[in-house]
């Protein structure tokens, strides 16, 4: 009986042992209790939450939950701003590892020239305020604004920056940067009829080229100068996919 009393211990000691694993400390460095990671296209990406203080751009607030930032069963991502008790909550995503040099290529799903005037849509590699790359779609409060640029931060120095327009209806549109050491090469075009068509492309050669260090991949959807939409809808960006190539 005493035997038979020492096995069943052990037994009931494994069992709740292993009920109750945690995770590594390597595990817990990588992933704080306050993160909200996604999977998409195959990354993982860390989504923005603000405390109760409104932080740039805009400065807006950034909601992580589910109801701005999700991925559907089709793989897509959705990004959205939405409105709750009389706040207006942005959002936005961060890759969780730096990349370094080469093409970006972004498939946009919904139609960018139907965002409010107020909203800009950003997908961008960061590091500084004066070590980022920009594709962003919006009229910046200018209803009759071009509503997407290419830009090398610090994009108000002549040079660093070119507007250009994205007509409505044109449904999915695809947009790339090619970071490298010497030039950036950026492109926009859609998909109609069996061809594939040009809006806009650039190269860049100046001098803000950024270096390649610890700079983030990021998406996000805010308000302009944390302005609510003039529409008063709430605002959403629909993406297929991302794809590197380095």
């Amino acid at each position: 009986m005493s035997l038979l009393n020492t096995t069943l211990s052990v037994l009931l000691l494994l069992l709740f042992t292993n009920c109750d694993k945690r995770s590594t400390p390597e595990e817990n460095q990588v992933i704080t209790p306050s993160e909200r990671i996604i999977k998409f296209s195959g990354y993982d990406w860390i989504v923005r939450k603000t405390k109760s203080a409104k932080e740039g751009p805009g400065p807006n607030l950034f909601s992580d939950s589910q109801e701005n930032v999700w991925v559907d069963n089709q793989g897509k991502l959705h990004l959205k701003i939405t409105q709750k008790g009389g706040q207006w909550y942005c959002s936005g995503i961060t890759l969780r590892n730096t990349l370094s040099y080469g093409k970006y290529t972004f498939f946009i799903n919904s139609d960018v020239s139907k965002l409010d005037d107020n909203v800009v849509a950003g997908l961008f590699t960061y590091l500084t305020n004066t070590e980022e790359i920009d594709i962003e779609f919006s009229k910046w409060s200018v209803n009759n604004n071009m509503n997407a640029q290419f830009a090398v931060q610090p994009s108000d120095k002549n040079g660093n920056k070119v507007r250009f327009d994205i007509p409505r209806d044109l449904g999915p549109t695809t947009h790339s940067f090619n970071w490298q050491k010497d030039k950036i090469s950026f492109h926009s075009e859609y998909y109609k009829q069996g061809r594939t068509n040009v809006l806009h492309k650039w190269e860049y050669t100046g001098e803000d080229i950024p270096m390649d260090k610890e700079e983030r991949l990021k998406i996000n959807l805010w308000l302009f100068r944390g302005q609510m939409p003039k529409t008063l809808q709430e605002q959403e960006i629909v993406i297929d996919s991302v794809k590197f190539e380095g």
